[in-house]
């Protein structure tokens, strides 16, 4: 008999007594992991300062933020933990060289946490309406994709070689008591600033923004950048994800003892054709979004029939910027 797994969004089911990640019953109401890390909760004195929704009008004390969550799941997240905050606490060197499927399965409690928040929220919403949570079926397959990846954890599910994620990670000039994070929970991003690095991946996009951002990984190399710069590939990373009209395929194979699944590249001459056209305006009201702590707005960014201004390249020649030269804030 070949094994079960765990898929909550089968009937979008959502439940306090239920593992969050494997789907056993909880006999304890405080069977329960936070969102974000413990460790990180309280290294960046996290915990009772408010963390906003995808609505903008909610907001949990991120102490608050919990998943209904195993022993077995609590014990692995906790290894996993203690491995990432050594990493972390070293730096860049030692982050560049963990395993990114632990990487993955450290971004991802953080992303699915938040999700799973978001769609509690909006079902209660719709049960005020006396409507039942409905989410499309592209939605469906996406998250329950992304679910099954993260049951890795615990579960025997091997990944091909080529990996269902993009994970670019950089220097950059923030001091150890910096925590920077931003998500999006539909389009399952991730970046992190802090302690001298900076992350940003797309979760489930199989590389294909990793291969269409590598030109401008290549100019960044190892330089340690401003953070308008991080918040500039940032940006890119989010907006070039948005872009995507390639469906991420995948080939999942199971037998008595394990599962496989194997990934699917977009091979490097249809990268192009895997986007849909950028546009310079609509990629400006992204910049301004994460620019905001510099003050700079729209009108700043883009002046028609300009491009918009760049930290990371050069307007005219294109090559890379010398963070030195930038007079902002850090």
């Amino acid at each position: 008999m070949s094994i079960q797994l765990y898929n909550p969004f089968e009937n979008v089911f959502l439940d306090n007594k239920t593992c969050f990640l494997t789907g056993v019953d909880l006999m304890q109401e405080d069977d329960t992991i936070t969102v974000f890390p413990q460790w990180i909760l309280n290294q960046y004195e996290l915990n009772d300062k408010t963390f906003t929704m995808m609505d903008y009008v909610t907001s949990f004390l991120y102490k608050d933020l919990k998943l209904p969550c195993s022993l077995k799941v609590k014990q692995a997240f906790a290894n996993l933990d203690m491995e990432i905050q050594t990493a972390f606490d070293k730096g860049y060197e030692a982050v560049k060289s963990l395993d990114t499927q632990k990487l993955f399965l450290w971004m991802g409690r953080m992303v699915y946490g938040v999700l799973y928040h978001d769609l509690i929220l909006e079902k209660e919403k719709q049960e005020k309406k006396n409507i039942q949570l409905k989410i499309s079926d592209n939605l469906k397959e996406k998250f329950s994709l992304f679910h099954l990846m993260l049951q890795s954890l615990v579960a025997p599910i091997q990944f091909s070689e080529h990996k269902p994620w993009s994970i670019a990670i950089v220097k950059l000039k923030y001091s150890k008591d910096i925590f920077n994070y931003r998500d999006d929970t539909i389009k399952l991003m991730f970046s992190l600033g802090m302690n001298g690095f900076g992350i940003v991946a797309a979760l489930q996009d199989n590389g294909a923004v990793l291969q269409k951002e590598q030109e401008m990984l290549k100019k960044i190399g190892e330089t340690v950048l401003h953070p308008i710069q991080f918040e500039e590939l940032s940006a890119r990373f989010i907006y070039t994800n948005y872009l995507l009209k390639y469906k991420p395929t995948y080939k999942i194979e199971s037998n008595q003892n394990n599962f496989i699944i194997e990934s699917f590249p977009i091979v490097e001459e249809d990268i192009d054709r895997a986007f849909n056209f950028w546009d310079e305006k609509m990629f400006a009201d992204v910049l301004a979004d994460y620019w905001k702590p510099w003050g700079l707005q729209k009108k700043d960014i883009i002046t028609f029939p300009n491009s918009p201004i760049s930290y990371l390249e050069n307007d005219y020649n294109y090559e890379f910027i010398n963070p030195e030269t930038i007079e902002l804030p850090f």
